[in-house]
């Protein structure tokens, strides 16, 4: 899944994939002159790296990517998706560090929001799987309070503007109602901070409940809430879609 050219493999995707940071920090780190490579300073994103360099951010050792992994999580509510929150909230990295080597979300969901988080140790996947390019829908089970309608859910497939914001297409459908509250299914393919939320709102709706029940093939299931479980490597191998690189 991680192939290299004979020059080796560019530095912001090794820094990546050894779970690092992202590629994007990964970039940064090399601009602001922390890493070195056989104790020459790099900073461009485009420098390789060949197997038994000597790879250091800051002067300490970062160890070789190893082979991809992917977990499942059933993120419950009252987690942050984030290494470090400034307001000092619990977070999913902090509740996991003992079962879990470092990893990184693929996508995030934010403090009230549940259901299926991706994590893994290869931050140049990461990124690649969150790109709208990659065509995965984000399927939501969402709770709401307020009378949806079902013409307004259906125009939602066109794209919607809300308060400035161009959002692509979203499938909403209404499964259930009981009094002031309804269950409905949204699919989307973006996945921007709060959409559905802010999208909802849009409709006269208030989300009581959000809960990601698939990202692109991988699916929540019947997983328990804070359940994490890795992704066996042949099934793994099958779902991926291939790195262009």
């Amino acid at each position: 899944m991680n192939e290299t050219s004979p020059r080796g493999e560019r530095i912001a995707k090794w820094l990546a994939r050894a779970g690092v940071a992202s590629r994007r920090e990964a970039e940064k780190l090399l601009a602001t002159g922390r890493v070195r490579v056989n104790n020459t300073l790099i900073t461009h994103p485009a420098s390789f790296v060949t197997p038994g360099d000597l790879v250091t951010i800051d002067r300490r050792p970062v160890d070789a990517p190893e082979r991809t992994r992917v977990w499942r999580y059933h993120k419950p509510v009252g987690l942050v998706t984030t290494h470090r929150d400034p307001q000092g909230r619990p977070t999913v990295f902090d509740a996991l560090r003992e079962s879990l080597p470092r990893v990184i979300s693929i996508g995030r969901l934010d403090l009230n929001s549940e259901g299926l988080l991706l994590l893994t140790n290869d931050g140049a996947l990461a990124r690649r799987l969150e790109l709208p390019a990659t065509g995965w829908l984000r399927r939501y089970r969402v709770r709401v309070h307020g009378h949806p309608d079902p013409a307004a859910l259906a125009r939602l497939a066109q794209g919607v503007t809300v308060d400035g914001v161009r959002y692509g297409p979203i499938e909403a459908g209404l499964d259930s109602r009981r009094g002031d509250n309804a269950w409905l299914s949204v699919s989307l393919r973006e996945g921007r901070n709060r959409e559905v939320r802010r999208v909802m709102a849009h409709l006269g709706l208030s989300v009581t409940r959000l809960i990601r029940v698939a990202y692109g093939p991988f699916q929540l299931g019947t997983m328990p809430r804070g359940a994490v479980e890795e992704v066996p490597a042949r099934a793994l191998r099958a779902l991926l879609p291939p790195d262009p690189g």
